[in-house]
């Protein structure tokens, strides 16, 4: 795939989720290239940030012309101090795919080769080892992209083919060259929002995935209920103006549009024939099956909003200085600040914890018998007391739901001066997009509960026949992975199998 300065929403589906490979278009490489030939030009005899000056605190001090290669070296091994477990392959792949769109501005005044490089790598999915834990968010992701740009210079370690490995092997083997520090490689690597920029489009992608899963499974429980679909017709729910509610109503009608389960309120209640005094039917559901469209529409909307705000993170100039060969001048700001990705992070753990709590009160309803009215307890099919269905099972969401609570305080508004108080207000953003994927990770882990609980509910009441075609086809995935559970077995097995195809198969 050729990528100019600007990615889509679809191209980083298939690049971060497939793994498409990609190329700088000639145009793109030209300009970055000129901005690297304006820079060496105009950074002559003048004093700029981070090029002959120390960095942070240190930027009153002068660095001598002999040191200028050393000064870009020692802010790449010097920060390189991350601790914790390494982060995942695709996190990985999504920051350098978030640094080398910077580079793409060219704003940065780095050399082609370096973008040359960094794309290589990505390619060839050679992934550098970047601890989880040292960004404040401020500087942007300094400790965390100093371990990207370590790997780039030929140093530490980087994983191949799921094997940790010296990055000098590995590129010896693939015959690529370490990278040659000219200007302020070192800074323009190290110096930005991408690591928290690549998380945050993962988690928006993947929380994207996990809403999809709710209003299928949404439709779903309400055709177990055997629910009037009037919760989700278009006339009441345009009646708010909110376009997240509106358009869940419209995917749950869709979804469910050939399902012989739900229910008419017009032919059940309104024909005059009814003369029951105690409903056997319930006149209305539970909340969490009947107000899916007003709990799933915000949850849809902060969804689209993250997406749009990592989008135009990744499409930016996120570095310190930047060079803009157009106004041939260099502007000292704060674009490294992430409170954009923090903020929206913060606001995307909200909301998909609130997406795992509706998840969680939906299994409630199944495995509650005296709840739902029409299921064995804990959708037992085994024997009353000799077996325990999904007993246990509802523990694990329940427990993993507590956790996402816990984890959906901000992590924005905890800034902690550092840096000799140069940093005196950061974003921990990187933080922030962190705690958000440890939610949706335990999310997806009480979505595969619940479907499970779902499929068997279907089996309980022997109605798979009569479903709509959509919940049908969930069904029956469902079943080709995991049997109709009658014996008890342990599950652990089964949920995370189950996890791992969601999340793998695009719904």
């Amino acid at each position: 795939m050729k990528i100019t300065e600007t990615l889509y929403h679809q191209q980083l589906e298939k690049i971060l989720l497939e793994g498409e490979q990609i190329e700088l278009t000639a145009g793109t490489r030209t300009r970055i290239a000129d901005c690297y030939n304006f820079l060496k030009d105009f950074s002559a005899n003048k004093v700029i940030y981070g090029i002959n000056t120390g960095f942070g605190p240190m930027a009153q001090y002068r660095v001598d012309n002999n040191s200028l290669e050393a000064l870009q070296y020692n802010i790449i091994r010097s920060h390189a101090t991350g601790a914790g477990k390494p982060l995942p392959d695709q996190y990985v792949r999504a920051a350098m795919l978030a640094r080398l769109m910077t580079f793409a501005q060219a704003k940065s005044g780095v050399h082609p080769e370096l973008t040359d490089l960094l794309t290589e790598m990505i390619n060839r999915e050679i992934y550098p080892l970047v601890p989880e834990h040292g960004g404040v968010g401020a500087s942007g992701d300094l400790v965390q992209l100093a371990h990207i740009a370590l790997a780039l210079i030929g140093e530490g370690q980087v994983k191949y083919k799921d094997e940790w490995r010296s990055t000098a092997d590995v590129m010896a083997e693939h015959k690529l060259k370490p990278l040659q520090i000219r200007i302020r490689e070192g800074l323009a690597l190290a110096n930005g929002t991408s690591v928290m920029a690549g998380i945050g489009m993962i988690n928006a992608l993947h929380a994207e995935q996990l809403m999809r899963r709710s209003i299928l499974a949404s439709v779903w429980i309400n055709e177990i209920s055997g629910s009037y679909d009037d919760a989700f017709s278009d006339v009441l729910n345009n009646m708010k103006h909110h376009k997240g509610q509106q358009l869940i109503a419209s995917l749950m009608r869709s979804a469910g549009e050939d399902s012989s389960c739900l229910q008419k309120r017009e032919n059940m209640l309104y024909n005059g024939d009814n003369n029951e005094t105690v409903f056997s039917h319930k006149v209305q559901p539970y909340y969490s099956l009947r107000c899916v469209p007003q709990v799933l529409g915000p949850i849809w909307d902060a969804v689209a909003n993250a997406q749009m705000v990592t989008l135009n993170e990744i499409n930016s100039a996120c570095d310190n200085p930047v060079i803009d060969p157009d106004s041939q001048n260099i502007y000292h700001g704060g674009n490294f600040h992430g409170d954009y990705i923090s903020y929206e992070m913060d606001k995307l753990k909200i909301a998909m914890t609130k997406l795992t709590m509706l998840t969680e009160r939906q299994l409630n309803y199944l495995c509650h018998d005296r709840v739902n009215g029409i299921l064995p307890p804990f959708l037992n099919m085994g024997v009353l007391g000799l077996n325990y269905g999904l007993q246990a099972t509802q523990f694990t969401a329940t427990s993993t739901t507590a956790e996402c609570q816990t984890l959906s305080n901000p992590m924005s508004i905890h800034s902690i001066s550092c840096n000799n108080d140069n940093q005196d207000i950061v974003s921990m953003g990187t933080n922030s997009a962190m705690i958000t994927a440890t939610v949706i990770n335990n999310a997806w882990e009480v979505m595969a509960i619940q479907y499970i609980a779902l499929a068997q509910a279907v089996d309980c009441l022997g109605i798979a026949s009569k479903l709509a075609s959509s919940t049908r086809q969930a069904y029956e995935q469902v079943r080709k992975l995991i049997p109709t559970i009658v014996e008890d077995t342990p599950k652990f097995w089964d949920i995370e199998i189950l996890k791992q195809f969601m999340i793998d198969s695009k719904l």
